[in-house]
């Protein structure tokens, strides 16, 4: 891990750690040799391998070569083919440059580690400085130091070899070299500020290089889990094992929310693994040993203790999984031992040893191979110690795990494809980096975006760790993609902002035509909010007018609780979660839930759902509120009379009219009649009888109220 240990006392280094000791920074050990890496991925460098005194040391491209293997010394000098790294002429102002020259011990050669991956030459008080964020070829020089992405670096730490990513404090990246006692540490002490931090933040990824490590994994808010195998056997958590309770919460798990595993072995010696969660809680590419519940069956609460929607994909569970309270859940590409307990609508997709279908008794709808999928791009690292992303390649008509022969099918980028983002990166940053062809990795953290994201190439990734959270600023649509092939955009979570945005997040332009069938756009794990954590409006979440486009773990909501002043009906107010206009869009795991309008308006010929999961609005006032011309309330989803051909699968609707029970919905699902749009297992719920859902669709279905809280319709075309 690099990380900044007592191992510093080490190097006598004159600064007191104060409480950095709770952030991840860099390990600097003394005589560790490797590159020193920095912003976008760049390694330091002495320019064309020269050894002549004032010969440059710039940023550039990660090679290996020696002349980015660099030595920290005791007594704080960084060596390079024997020569030092140097503040030219013991310069202390800023703007200075730096070079190579002789070892001489002298201020001007002294780099001292930062607990924030600073290196401060403590002779002028100033930072070693990636000159203007420049790119590769600049030489570097000392300035102020700011705490920029710019200025951090991650030192060699005597483990890893090769691309090792400076990927800021929030990521904490452990190997099988340290004590378990570090490990355990550094895990407590995140989850210690996670545990209840809904709306808070803070944002951690916990990586953990290939290996057994024997250590208790709780998962709290805005936190991933991530194994760094090629496959998820390679990185295996004994011990306690990783889970998730809701105990902050008296047991009830119907708001553990943003927050993911992925890549990894668990293996608990209890034999069981709890994963109590609800929305935006994926857990994927995970092999749990034994079995597994997904409900809080441990902090004592055995009467309230509900969970809501979850999703799991391409895992396998050698033991049995109960639901346990799950009122929805969705499993995709699974393997399971076996499958227990169901209550209003339970799907399967692609899986191998789950229930058949059954709905409405017991409510099972199960599909048996998945149409079409890309699984999640995801972090490794290499047999040579080098970092990348690997990209899955398309699956058509599947079952089971992509990796149950071996390794997944794909292409590996580098890590140095992909520009490092950080909170402090700039909209024209981000944007000048995708126009060069590069990939974009968005670290942990809160980024204001103040502009548009544009995605213009064909097969750029765009990935976020640790839940990383974009937020509008000035009412801009956060992120937009061109009409190409092969975007992936996956682990994002993008928040309105207080200026109200018409459209946050837009996938391909209007009037959007091309075919990407072969190579399809795909959204892994995109969340959206609008309220909660500040006062948000959006009028549109996420309109897809691209075709050909695959969401796989998609909530995209509206807050119905939160920070003071942060939710209500003329407060956080947001139209339409989401508009689909592109042809034969496919979405897996669709959570869509309290907006004020038509939650999902599908226009699209030829679309598919499998699995949704929504809650109308809870807080219309009055009915005169909530009307859709001379309707009572809308539809949560609304197919275009235009659409002959859709087709969805297990689909739940509750109203919870808290703030006024005599709320009516005429209809929870909408639609043309047509033998080519047809509708499997649907369900309403009257949550606690708070109001009125008349029909499930078009007329169809009995009426859920406080006299009948729940109606089932098994089709309808």
């Amino acid at each position: 891990m690099r990380r900044l240990t007592a191992v510093l006392a080490a190097l006598a280094l004159a600064f007191s750690l104060g409480t950095a000791a709770a952030h991840h920074a860099q390990a600097a050990t003394v005589g560790a040799t490797g590159p020193i890496v920095g912003y976008q991925g760049l390694c330091l460098d002495d320019r064309s391998a020269l050894t002549t005194n004032y010969n440059p040391v710039q940023v550039y491209t990660c090679n290996g070569t020696n002349a980015q293997q660099w030595t920290l010394e005791s007594n704080n000098s960084l060596e390079v083919l024997g020569k030092c790294l140097d503040v030219y002429a013991a310069g202390t102002a800023n703007g200075s440059t730096v070079d190579l020259y002789d070892c001489n011990g002298t201020g001007a050669q002294t780099w001292v580690p930062q607990s924030n991956g600073e290196l401060l030459n403590p002779e002028s008080g100033r930072c070693l400085d990636d000159t203007g964020w420049g790119g590769a070829g600049t030489q570097v020089q000392i300035w102020d130091c700011a705490d920029t992405a710019n200025q951090q670096w991650a030192l060699p730490s005597g483990t890893t070899t090769g691309n090792t990513p400076n990927l800021g404090p929030n990521v904490y990246v452990f190997n099988t070299s340290m004590s378990t006692t570090t490990i355990q540490s550094e895990i407590n002490q995140v989850y210690a500020t996670q545990q209840s931090n809904q709306f808070g933040t803070q944002r951690y990824a916990l990586m953990f290089e290939p290996g057994t490590y024997n250590v208790n994994v709780p998962v709290g808010f805005y936190t991933e889990v991530l194994g760094l195998g090629q496959n998820p056997t390679q990185t295996v958590i004994t011990g306690g094992g990783i889970h998730a309770d809701a105990a902050w919460s008296g047991g009830n798990a119907t708001t553990n929310f943003w927050r993911g595993v992925e890549n990894i072995t668990n293996d608990p010696s209890s034999g069981s693994t709890e994963w109590a969660v609800s929305q935006a809680d994926p857990m994927r590419r995970v092999q749990i040993d034994g079995n597994m519940v997904l409900d809080d069956d441990t902090s004592g609460n055995n009467s309230s203790n509900w969970s809501s929607g979850g999703f799991i994909s391409d895992s396998v569970v050698t033991g049995n999984v109960n639901s346990g309270t799950q009122q929805q859940f969705i499993m995709r590409n699974d393997q399971l031992g076996s499958w227990t307990g169901s209550n209003w609508n339970m799907v399967f997709v692609g899986d191998t040893g789950v229930p058949g279908q059954s709905f409405p008794n017991p409510p099972d709808t199960t599909v048996n191979q998945t149409p079409t999928v890309d699984e999640k791009p995801y972090m490794y690292v290499d047999s040579s110690g080098n970092w990348n992303v690997f990209v899955p390649s398309t699956r058509t008509s599947s079952q089971g795990v992509s990796w149950a022969n071996g390794n997944t099918p794909g292409t590996s980028l580098p890590l140095s494809d992909f520009y490092i983002a950080t909170p402090s990166s700039t909209v024209s940053q981000i944007n000048a980096a995708l126009a060069a062809g590069q990939d974009l990795l968005f670290t942990p953290g809160v980024y204001q975006i103040n502009g548009t994201i544009n995605v213009t190439n064909p097969d750029t990734v765009v990935l976020g760790l640790g839940i990383a959270t974009l937020v509008s600023n000035g009412g801009n649509t956060i992120l937009s993609t061109a009409d190409v092939n092969g975007i992936r955009i996956a682990g994002i979570l993008f928040d309105a902002g207080t200026t109200n945005t018409n459209t946050l997040i837009q996938i391909g332009p209007a009037g959007s035509s091309a075919s990407h069938a072969s190579d399809p756009t795909v959204l892994s794990d995109v969340f959206a909010r609008i309220g909660g954590d500040i006062a948000g409006k959006a009028t549109q979440t996420l309109v897809v007018n691209s075709n050909n486009v695959i969401g796989d773990d998609l909530w995209l909501w509206r807050a119905d609780h939160g920070n003071g002043g942060t939710y209500g009906w003329t407060t956080n107010t947001a139209a339409n979660g989401m508009i689909v206009n592109g042809a034969n869009v496919t979405m897996y795991g669709l959570a869509v839930e309290h907006y004020q309008a038509v939650q999902v308006q599908w226009n699209g010929n030829g679309g598919a759902d499998y699995f949704y999961q929504s809650e109308m609005p809870y807080d219309p006032p009055n009915q005169s509120s909530w009307m859709n011309g001379s309707t009572d309330g809308y539809p949560s989803i609304n197919v275009a009379n235009s659409v002959t051909a859709f087709q969805a699968y297990g689909l739940g609707v509750y109203c919870n009219f808290d703030v006024n029970p005599s709320v009516i919905a005429a209809n929870a699902l909408t639609s043309p009649s047509s033998s080519g749009v047809q509708w499997h297992d649907m369900v309403t719920i009257s949550l606690g009888g708070k109001g009125t859902i008349q029909h499930v669709i078009n007329g169809q279905g009995v009426t859920v109220s406080s006299s009948n809280e729940k109606a089932d319709v098994t089709s309808y075309n």
